[in-house]
């Protein structure tokens, strides 16, 4: 395996898709309580909150932020404002099954976005990872049976997803254009809180068109606050920041592949909170989506 796939790099990008499913089935929970742009807007104005006391500094003229905020201004686009809006609109027609599926086309959108827009080749060991994780994926849908996969129907919510899907693949390329000053990098609060302000502006202005075209009022609970809560702390602020840094090591096109556990983790999770004990088609997906990981990982 490649040696930038280490045990840490593993773990940091293992985490976002159980963070990630979390948020999906949280997003559906609550998604006729409040409009899904305003839940975007939302949340990121929460983590902007929390980061802010831990890295408001990176707005200082000296800390060399300004000079490249247009590298900053599209990852707060496509990481923040656009794919998070676009998978909560998801949600409010699709399940968080069928949302985390579609996004298991992760490694195919995001090698064509390598190399149509980066300049990335496509190897081969790619192209076969790819096929065993989203087989996974699929074992997964068809709860052990493929006649089942047959029986899968794409709604509007499906679609939102492939773009949002197109959208994180763009985020991830444009990690690793390093540009900015190390120091800036190397504190991931600051990267992370720069990133959010962007996007929290792009959130803002799609929020405004929302409301304009008559979204539905908010039903405030003590539950949608606790909702609020962990999507702005946990699929925000911790998987955004081992994200960032497990792409940086292993390269946006591993990255992709450990997106595929998200669904693993959406339907276990579901399975929990149904009261469901997990079934034996969990562990072949478990064990096909880590050997997509590892083939794609080796040179």
């Amino acid at each position: 395996m490649s040696t930038r796939l280490t045990p840490r790099t593993v773990f940091l990008l293992t985490l976002p898709p159980l963070l990630w499913a979390g948020n999906s089935i949280v997003g559906r929970l609550v998604h006729d309580q409040l409009p899904p742009v305003l839940l975007n807007l939302l949340r990121w104005a929460i983590a902007f909150v929390l980061l802010w006391p831990l890295a408001g500094p990176v707005f200082r003229r000296e800390a060399g932020l300004w000079r490249h905020w247009k590298q900053y201004a599209l990852l707060g686009l496509f990481g923040i404002g656009l794919y998070n809006t676009l998978q909560y609109m998801a949600l409010q027609t699709s399940t968080p099954i069928n949302v985390t599926l579609v996004a298991s086309g992760m490694p195919v959108w995001m090698m064509l976005t390598g190399w149509l827009f980066f300049g990335v080749p496509v190897s081969r060991r790619q192209v076969a990872g790819a096929a065993l994780s989203i087989a996974g994926v699929l074992l997964v849908l068809a709860r052990g049976e493929w006649r089942h996969v047959l029986e899968l129907r794409l709604v509007a919510g499906d679609l939102f997803m492939i773009l949002a899907t197109i959208a994180w693949s763009f985020y991830s390329w444009l990690l690793m254009r390093v540009r900015e000053p190390a120091a800036l990098r190397a504190d991931w609060a600051g990267f992370l809180l720069a990133q959010v302000a962007f996007g929290v502006l792009c959130s803002g202005g799609f929020a405004l068109g929302e409301q304009a075209l008559g979204a539905a009022p908010v039903q405030w609970s003590w539950t949608l606050a606790a909702a609020l809560l962990y999507v702005a702390v946990g699929p925000a602020v911790i998987a955004f920041r081992c994200w960032g840094e497990g792409v940086q090591a292993a390269g946006p096109s591993i990255g992709a592949f450990f997106v595929n556990l998200t669904p693993l983790f959406t339907a276990v999770l579901s399975s929990a909170f149904l009261g469901e004990a997990p079934h034996g088609y969990h562990a072949a997906a478990f064990a096909l989506i880590v050997a997509g990981i590892v083939v794609s990982a080796r040179r």
